[in-house]
């Protein structure tokens, strides 16, 4: 009995395996693009990097939070709808790297994250020597978060994007099929075409608010340069006294015009966030494309309500005319039937006998009467515009 009662059904046991597979599921990727799973519990994220427990709560997936973006001290934490990742200056932890529309995302963080090297210049013998070396250098001075943050924003906005233009494809022969019949089916898969352009809306306008909070705000760009951050707090402050901002790089050694740009970067500001503020522009408008799509989709729709709410109103007009015909004929079936009952009662007329032609008389004179009486209703109805001519 002790067995029966603590004993927990087969699905439960599943779906706790499931969940706790979820929970602990990590994927830790290093500056040279290489990745290692990791079966972590949040405590062990907690101390491998340091956030508090309430911006961990943010990446749980059993919980609902809005997209976020927040800088702390030491990491970013990105809550971009499935793509829940914690970004340091050195190290990228995401998570649930297996499922499908993550492992997009994974295989570009590899791709992207290591520095590229110094080979380029011998790939490009075409090219200018002194454009390719500049372009190549600014590509490594990318900090490493920023390369992080941007390839999760390519893929939040790439996803996004695609769920439109499916939505897009289904949308649009579903409301032309509509207009050309009206039926419980259609008007059924157009209702749920239309849910799940609010519902799809709703979340690219949440990812859209945040990037728009954080342009809006410079101190909250200026959290996000982690390696400024620790090369300020590591490095020593210059003759003229402001600490040397430019971010910790593998290939420092290597460039011969490093020296230069370390003094012209020595010269911005603490809050000089304009290298940032491009990116998050990029996407913000990228966004703002996908944005304006489902606008017109939304457009689209009103649009098609109201000629199917027109179609309609124009049938139920037909149906009142039809009404008032029906109608219109009934009373004056009712005068021919009233003088149908008054002739049809048997009380003795001494004026009938001998006249049996009276009968015919009355037939035809009841129902010209009728008519009459039929065509003047109709005949004022339309001049008051009631029905159609």
């Amino acid at each position: 009995m002790d067995g029966d009662e603590i004993a927990v059904p087969v699905e439960t046991q599943a779906s706790l395996k499931k969940k706790r597979a979820v929970s602990r599921s990590w994927m830790l990727l290093d500056p040279n693009g290489e990745g290692t799973i990791l079966d972590l519990d949040k405590y062990e994220i907690m101390r491998r990097v340091p956030i508090h427990a309430r911006d961990f709560r943010i990446l749980d997936p059993l919980l609902s939070y809005p997209s976020l973006i927040l800088g702390r001290e030491r990491a970013i934490v990105l809550n971009l709808e499935h793509i829940k990742a914690i970004v340091t200056s050195e190290e990228v932890l995401i998570r649930d790297p297996q499922d499908y529309n993550v492992i997009p995302v994974v295989e570009e963080l590899k791709r992207r994250l290591p520095m590229t090297p110094a080979s380029g210049i011998c790939q490009g013998q075409g090219e200018d020597e002194e454009q390719q070396v500049a372009r190549e250098d600014d590509e490594s001075e990318f900090p490493f978060e920023f390369r992080a943050l941007e390839v999760a924003l390519e893929g939040i906005c790439s996803f996004l994007d695609a769920r439109t233009r499916e939505l897009e494809t289904a949308a649009y022969p579903a409301l032309d099929e509509l207009t050309s019949k009206i039926s419980s089916r259609n008007l059924d898969r157009v209702r749920k075409l239309k849910s799940a352009m609010t519902r799809l809306t709703n979340r690219v306008q949440k990812v859209r608010d945040e990037l728009e909070q954080l342009l809006d705000d410079d101190d909250d760009m200026d959290d996000l340069y982690l390696s400024r951050k620790f090369a300020g707090a590591s490095s020593p402050v210059n003759g003229a006294g402001i600490p040397n901002w430019s971010p910790a790089s593998p290939t420092v050694d290597s460039k011969i015009s490093r020296t230069s740009r370390g003094s012209a970067a020595t010269m911005r500001g603490e809050n000089d966030v304009e290298e940032l503020e491009m990116l998050l522009e990029a996407y913000f408008i990228q966004l703002e494309g996908t944005l304006n799509k489902l606008t017109t989709l939304r457009e689209y729709i009103d649009d098609t309500e109201d000629y199917i709410n027109i179609q309609l109103d124009n049938h139920r007009n037909q149906l009142i005319q039809l009404e008032l015909f029906l109608s219109s004929g009934t009373v004056c079936l009712s005068i021919y039937s009233l003088v149908a009952a008054i002739f049809g009662m048997n009380i003795p007329y001494t004026w009938m006998e001998g006249h049996g032609h009276v009968f015919k008389w009355v037939v035809i004179l009841a129902g010209m009467v009728c008519a009459s009486v039929f065509f003047s209703i109709i005949t004022y109805a339309r001049h008051k515009g009631i029905v159609g001519s």
